[in-house]
């Protein structure tokens, strides 16, 4: 089962996958990812991350010459010659090649990579026991300077620098507010509360990017006749639920157990978030898109 990289029609092994110093993502963070799962030989969510994707595209003013068909059909084929049966995608696109911050001096044909490995985000026993989640100083980018609908690469060095307040802190996420004090996401999730049966989470203005895994656990919980509200919360709305936990491609559903060092309800997973978990499971091992 060998870890491959497409990039730009050229298959490499991922330990041997070299591309450009010159390269816009690498010199100036401009850039565009999609992360991926693959669960039993099926791509999941492949056509949602990639209308994200060309959204993105659109909205950068990358000039693509692959349509979201062309793509589609190459991430399924990486994957097939790859062979791994659970895996993650990393799917990067690029503005194109060449030193200078202006895109008029640079050559703009895209760079697209497809990479096919694995990814283990969490241990097993986090997803039992929960997450111990702190406030992060580190506030998210205001979207009148980059909207957070936009998975841009450059985007992350804020969640980066708001992970590592997090492990200094010895806590498995850390949670960013938006400059209005309101809860916008963690570094690398989606938060959802949950009280009295009811979901609550930040409304896409609050400055969020909306997850795939978010909507899909949106779509479960409504289907199980759980109330869901996209609203404005902050730090106070944690403290006063009975539950909560994080979404995400890699993180799936996870339990958040604390802020801060405070208990979010009894301090365990609660059943809501046990039910949601057991459902986004089962589900994600009998649909996607076979390869």
């Amino acid at each position: 089962m060998p870890k491959l990289v497409w990039l730009n029609g050229q298959i490499t092994p991922l330990e041997s996958a070299t591309t450009t110093v010159a390269d816009h993502a690498h010199l100036y963070g401009d850039g565009l990812f999609e992360g991926i799962r693959i669960y039993n030989h099926r791509v999941w969510k492949l056509d949602e991350h990639l209308d994200r994707l060309y959204h993105g595209i659109k909205f950068l003013g990358f000039e693509v010459s692959m349509t979201v068909g062309e793509m589609r059909s190459t991430v399924l084929d990486v994957c097939r010659q790859a062979d791994i049966s659970d895996g993650y995608i990393r799917l990067n696109v690029t503005r194109g090649t060449g030193l200078g911050l202006d895109p008029k001096g640079i050559d703009r044909s895209a760079n697209v990579m497809i990479m096919v490995s694995t990814l283990s985000l969490y241990p097993a026993e986090a997803y039992e026991m929960g997450l111990t989640v702190v406030t992060s100083s580190i506030r998210v980018i205001p979207a009148d300077s980059l909207d957070p609908r936009i998975k841009c690469i450059g985007r992350y060095a804020a969640n980066i620098l708001a992970k590592q307040e997090g492990n200094r802190m010895g806590a498995g996420e850390a949670l960013m507010l938006n400059y209005q004090g309101q809860i916008a996401e963690c570094t690398g999730d989606n938060i959802f509360l949950i009280e009295k049966n009811v979901l609550r989470t930040p409304h896409p203005s609050c400055g969020i990017l909306k997850g795939v895994t978010r909507d899909t656990a949106i779509a479960i919980a409504k289907d199980a006749g759980y109330a869901v509200e996209e609203t404005i919360l902050t730090p106070f709305d944690v403290f006063s639920a009975d539950e909560a936990f994080l979404t995400g491609t890699a993180a799936e559903i996870i339990p958040m157990i604390s802020l801060d060092g405070k208990k979010i309800g009894c301090g365990t997973p609660g059943p809501v978030t046990q039910d949601l978990m057991a459902r986004f499971r089962q589900l994600t091992a009998t649909t996607g898109a076979s390869f």
